[in-house]
C-alpha cells in the first residue's frame, strides 16, 4: 500500500479507535491527560511503521497493545510502578503488571463502560462549556485541534490552551474515572447532552463565518449521541437528543442552496429531505416515549421536528399541535429563546398579528437585546401584515447582529426587497 494511501487509512483508524483506546487506558493510569498522550504515542509509532509493514489486520489491537507499553515504559521510567503498588492496595510484580495491561478477551468486556466513563468525564460540570465542548471533540470525536479550532473559528492555541486546561482541572480535581450513579447521574448527564446537542447546533446553524451549515460537525455530533444511546439505553433525554438530531439533520441537503445560500424551512424542497434519517429519528423518539418516563426537553423538540417532517407540505403543518407541544416546553424549561420560537409557532396557526403581538412583548427582554433571530421574526411578521416598511429596518437589524456571513446577507436581500415605495 503507497505511503499517503497507509496514512489516509492510518487516520480512518485513529477517528475509530482513539475514544476506545483513551477510554481504556484511562481506566488503567486514571489521568486522561496520560492517556491521550500514551495513545497519541501509539498513532506516532503506526504513522512511522505501517507504511513499512503495511496496516495490520486488526489495527485497533496493535494501537492498544503498543499504546500499554507505552504505558508500562513510562510507569517503569517514572518510578510509578510501586506508587500503582500502593493506591491498588497490594504488591505487584512487573510481570503482574503486564498483565493487568496486556489484551485479553476481558477487555472487550470493558469498552461500553469505558467510553461511558469517558464521556462522563470529558462533559464534567467543573470544566467551561468551552472547555467541554474543545475536550468532548479531542477525545471522543477524534478531530485534532487545527479542526476544532476551523470548525468553531477560533485560534487554534485558545483551543489547545482550553483542552490543556480542561485536562489539568480534572487532574487536579481529581475526578473519578466512574459513572455518576442518582441524581448526580441526572446532572451530569443533563451536562453531556448539552455539549453534544451544542456541537450539532454549531453545525447546523453556524454562528459565525462563511458557511451557513458545518455538516461535519453535525456528523460527529450525531456518532457521539447514537454512541450515548447504546451505552446508556435506559435514559430516555439521550433517546430524545438522538431523535431531535436524526430528523433536524434530515433537512441538511434542503437548507443550502446551490451557492451556499440558505434556505428557510418554509421555503425549502421536501423531497429532498432525507426519509432514512426521520425514520430513524422518529424511531428514536418511540424509544424514548417507550421507557415510560414523560418526554424531557430534548424528546419535546424532537415532537416538534416530527411535526414538520411527517407534513408532506408546509400547509400541511400541524401548527397547533406545535403551539400545545411549545407551551409544555415552556413549562418545563422556561426561557424567552422557546418563547420566540412559540411565537412564530402561533403566528402559524393563528394568524402574523397574534404572533407579532407576542414578539412585542419579548422586545425588553435583556437576554434578547442582541439575540438577531428576534427582529428577524418581527420583520418576517411585519411583512405577513403588509408593513414592508416597518420590517425593513428590522431587517436590517437582524443583519447587523448576526456573525454568519451567509445569514447577514440573507437578511440584508429580505431588507432591500421591502420597497417603501418608488
Amino acid at each position: 500500500m503507497a505511503s499517503t494511501e497507509t496514512r489516509s487509512a492510518t487516520e480512518a483508524v485513529w477517528r475509530i479507535e482513539a475514544p476506545k483506546l483513551i477510554a481504556a487506558l484511562t481506566r488503567v493510569v486514571r489521568d486522561v491527560g496520560l492517556a491521550e498522550d500514551l495513545a497519541q504515542d501509539a498513532l506516532v509509532a503506526a504513522l512511522q511503521q505501517w507504511p513499512e509493514s503495511g496496516v495490520p489486520r486488526n489495527p485497533g489491537a496493535w494501537l492498544m497493545a503498543t499504546a500499554k507499553h507505552r504505558a508500562i515504559d513510562h510507569f517503569r521510567r517514572g518510578k510509578l510502578l510501586e506508587r500503582k503498588h500502593e493506591e491498588l492496595g497490594h504488591t505487584l510484580e512487573e510481570e503482574q503488571f503486564r498483565n493487568v495491561l496486556a489484551i485479553d478477551d476481558a477487555l472487550d468486556d470493558h469498552v461500553g463502560d469505558d467510553l461511558l466513563r469517558l464521556v462522563f468525564i470529558a462533559c464534567h460540570p467543573v470544566l467551561s462549556t468551552e472547555a467541554r465542548v474543545a475536550l468532548t471533540l479531542r477525545l471522543l470525536g477524534g478531530l485534532t485541534t487545527d479542526e476544532i479550532a476551523r470548525a468553531f473559528l477560533v485560534a487554534e492555541p485558545t483551543i489547545a490552551q482550553r483542552i490543556v486546561r480542561a485536562k489539568r482541572t480534572l487532574a487536579d480535581k481529581q475526578v473519578p474515572f466512574e459513572v455518576p450513579r442518582g441524581a448526580e447521574l441526572a446532572a451530569r448527564l443533563s451536562s453531556v447532552l448539552e455539549v453534544v446537542y451544542l456541537i450539532f447546533n454549531e453545525g447546523y446553524s453556524a454562528t459565525a463565518g462563511d458557511d451557513w451549515m458545518r455538516p461535519a460537525l453535525c456528523e460527529d455530533a450525531l456518532r457521539l449521541g447514537r454512541i450515548l444511546a447504546e451505552l446508556a439505553p435506559n435514559e430516555p433525554e439521550v433517546h430524545g437528543l438522538v431523535a431531535l438530531m436524526e430528523i433536524q439533520a434530515s433537512r441538511s441537503k434542503a437548507r443550502v442552496g446551490p451557492s451556499g445560500e440558505p434556505i428557510l424551512l418554509l421555503d425549502q424542497n421536501r423531497a429532498l429531505w432525507d426519509r432514512l434519517l426521520i425514520g430513524r429519528g422518529l424511531a428514536a423518539l418511540r424509544r424514548a416515549d417507550s421507557l415510560g418516563a414523560g418526554r424531557g426537553p430534548y424528546a419535546l423538540q424532537a415532537a416538534i421536528a416530527a411535526c414538520h417532517a411527517t407534513a408532506l407540505t408546509p400547509e400541511e403543518t400541524d401548527w397547533s399541535t406545535i403551539v400545545g407541544l411549545y407551551d409544555l416546553l415552556l413549562a418545563m424549561m422556561p426561557s424567552p429563546v422557546v418563547e420566540l420560537n412559540r411565537a412564530v409557532a402561533v403566528a402559524m396557526a393563528r394568524g402574523p398579528a397574534a404572533g407579532l403581538a407576542l414578539v412585542d412583548g419579548l422586545r425588553s427582554e435583556p437576554s434578547l437585546k442582541d439575540y438577531h433571530l428576534l427582529p428577524a421574526v418581527r420583520a418576517d411578521l411585519l411583512v405577513r401584515l403588509g408593513r414592508p416598511a416597518d420590517a425593513r429596518p428590522e431587517f436590517e437589524r437582524a443583519a447587523a447582529l448576526t456573525r454568519n456571513v451567509r445569514e447577514r446577507q440573507l437578511l440584508l436581500d429580505r431588507a432591500a426587497s421591502c420597497q417603501t415605495g418608488p
